[in-house]
């Protein structure tokens, strides 16, 4: 799980040393960069550690024959291999707490690569933007140069009668550098309240307080879903939809932050029956099985994340697919064991 990230830090290095350098990344912004990027990088790795762990642990007691004195002392293959099931369930909520610490270390690594320097121009038409406070803005037209918004959606989800949802639509919206706020030209609030009554509002001109986003921070990159926790990627897919946008990408990426952890307890019953069909591989057998199952189980991630994206299987459940193929043959694998 720790080997693996830094493997990645060489890989991204030796792709994008040249880009980092064009930017004016200084090296202890990019060192600190790979600090901020460990949580994203080890999420997909931990699944993997756990199988590498599994597979020597049981092979190991597997060829010094104390798989067999332990049945033949009454313990069953299955009391045996619960420790190693009780560890899986604990590295899923390591992964778990790896996906939620994810997002902000991702964001902050943007930040000190300088990623929105990559990008050029000074509009952007027909994006969704995801704001402090759990707010989300759609707009059809931004002119960063001018500070200018056309046909503007704010929502903001809401929870209790102090703190309700509300939808706010505005025709135009012009930045002031002095207030260092927008104002709002002729549009509607709608003050949703959780018994289901609506409150509208018209107004010719107004200000939002909490609306102080600057044009060229909206302007920037459209957020990664590796920067979004899974409660914005539900925000950010429920606005997109609403607009009539394509949000499987969000729905794929919103699903594998479950799936990934989830997978941990399933590569577990996987790893353990498959290291008792081999008593003489050896190291070298547990590497062999060990890497060849990580890499068709990335494999499968990606090939499923592609068919969730467009659209083939339902993007909620394509991110399961993987999981659900060695849950599978762990299954049958568990069932060929004597135990």
């Amino acid at each position: 799980m720790l080997g693996s990230p830094v493997l990645l830090v060489i890989s991204d290095l030796a792709t994008f040393l040249d880009d980092y350098m064009n930017r004016g990344v200084p090296w202890r912004d990019l060192a600190l960069s790979y600090v901020y990027w460990m949580p994203d990088s080890a999420f997909m790795v931990v699944p993997a550690a756990v199988l590498f762990a599994t597979v020597f642990t049981v092979g190991s007691l597997t060829r010094h024959a104390e798989l067999t004195a332990a049945k033949a002392s009454g313990i069953s293959f299955l009391r045996m291999m619960a420790p190693i099931f009780v560890a899986a369930v604990m590295a899923t909520g390591i992964d778990v707490a790896l996906g939620m610490a994810a997002p902000a270390g991702n964001q902050r690594r943007a930040q000190l690569v300088r990623a929105d320097r990559a990008l050029g121009g000074t509009s952007r038409y027909n994006f969704v933007f995801a704001g402090t406070y759990g707010r989300v803005y759609k707009a059809s037209e931004l002119r960063a140069d001018s500070g200018r918004i056309r046909a503007i959606q704010i929502e903001r989800k809401g929870f209790g009668p102090s703190y309700p949802t509300y939808l706010m639509s505005a025709q135009n919206a012009i930045y002031t550098p002095r207030s260092r706020g927008w104002r709002l030209g002729r549009g509607e609030l709608h003050i949703v309240r959780d018994t289901g009554t609506m409150t509208t509002i018209t107004f010719a001109a107004a200000r939002d307080n909490h609306f102080s986003e600057r044009p060229l921070e909206m302007l920037s990159r459209q957020r990664d879903p590796h920067e979004l926790s899974y409660g914005e990627l539900t925000r950010i897919i429920a606005a997109t939809e609403r607009s009539g946008g394509d949000a499987n990408v969000l729905r794929v990426e919103r699903a594998l932050k479950l799936a990934v952890p989830a997978t941990c307890i399933i590569i577990a019953l996987f790893g353990a029956p498959l290291a008792t069909s081999s008593q003489r591989g050896g190291s070298a057998y547990g590497v062999a099985v060990s890497l060849a199952t990580t890499m068709v189980f990335l494999l499968m991630i990606q090939l499923t994340r592609a068919i969730g994206i467009k659209g083939v299987v339902p993007p909620d459940l394509a991110a399961w697919i993987p999981a659900a193929l060695f849950g599978a043959a762990g299954l049958v694998l568990l069932a060929r064991v004597r135990t």
